[in-house]
């Protein structure tokens, strides 16, 4: 059976790969916005037809039906070159994938699946650009990373990249550190049926307790680094906005958060995987954890569990 699957890797950029990734991230909000501008421009011209045709002003709106269209939007990208030579500089699949993303945001939101797009910004803690394989653009060569634009950029070669590799997202995370995730096509197997079915009750005391009598204990990743963070927080507190100490500050708050996260995640990910390889029906209780996070004395403990996050891991892999 072929699926998807996700490869990620920090990688180690040199000052000047470090800049053209920062630049590329840049000219592709820049040319996600851009295009964004102008379809809001032109809904909003159709609201006001729409309106005029309400009023018995005009007969019928001539502007309906002028949705974003991702093929002519994609080819408008190279007028858009010349207007700004800064996109010259950067990878032109980047910037042809961020409006076949904004295109995709529009399909799910005249689906009902999400809400308006929205502008991207610069603050946002988490910068990204998605490039695609092409001609082997991108390529795992030894402990390098072939990336378009970039040439090869060492890695930490955590495993073997499997089946064929489809696209490539580097991120710049708020810590400052940069990862890389390749997205490939391989082959997979079914596991071996065990013929065996499972329980779990998740809690706050104990992450989990299974039906057969196995218990998996909480290990409280967020109280353990709680002091450290609190301290870091007030530090950057003092700190003036915007300036040089404050943004060393907000780096090291920010390794803490991401410090917590990549511990609880890893936990989670080593107890879904051993269940789902050793059972072959898993059932799971349904808890609504949005209302349950409206008891103050709890919250904080039920957001540190993460039991929405362990019930999506559990069905993905099962799937």
């Amino acid at each position: 059976m072929l699926v998807n699957k996700a490869f990620k890797f920090r990688i180690f950029p040199n000052k000047k790969q470090m800049e053209l990734i920062n630049k590329t991230i840049g000219c592709s909000r820049f040319v996600f916005n851009f295009f964004l501008g102008k379809q809001k421009d032109k809904d909003t011209y159709w609201y006001m037809v729409e309106e005029m045709v309400q009023n018995g002003q005009l007969l019928a709106n001539n502007w309906k039906g002028k949705c974003l269209n991702k093929h002519e939007t994609v080819k408008a990208i190279p007028e858009l070159k010349k207007q700004y030579s800064f996109l010259k500089e950067v990878d032109s699949i980047a910037l042809q994938k961020s409006v076949e993303n904004l295109a995709d945001s529009y399909d799910r939101y005249y689906k009902k699946q999400n809400k308006y797009p929205k502008f991207k910004s610069k603050k946002n803690p988490v910068q990204s650009y998605t490039t695609k394989q092409t001609n082997g653009n991108i390529a795992v060569i030894d402990n390098y990373i072939k990336l378009p634009k970039l040439g090869l950029v060492r890695f930490v070669k955590s495993r073997e990249v499997e089946g064929r590799i489809l696209n490539a997202t580097i991120r710049r995370n708020p810590s400052g550190k940069y990862f890389v995730s390749i997205g490939t096509e391989t082959e997979i197997s079914e596991l071996p049926k065990t013929h065996l079915a499972i329980g779990v009750d998740v809690g706050v005391k104990d992450f989990a307790i299974l039906s057969n009598g196995i218990i998996y204990s909480n290990p409280r990743f967020f109280r353990t680094l709680e002091e450290r963070l609190a301290k870091a927080q007030q530090m950057m507190s003092r700190r003036t906005i915007g300036g040089a100490n404050w943004y060393k500050a907000k780096r090291k708050v920010a390794r803490i958060h991401e410090k917590i996260v990549n511990a609880r995640k890893d936990y989670l990910d080593k107890i879904s995987t051993e269940i789902v390889k050793n059972h072959d029906i898993i059932g799971m209780e349904d808890l609504s954890v949005s209302n349950m996070l409206k008891n103050h004395h709890l919250a904080k403990a039920i957001s540190e569990v993460s039991w929405s996050q362990f019930q999506t891991m559990i069905e993905y892999k099962a799937k």
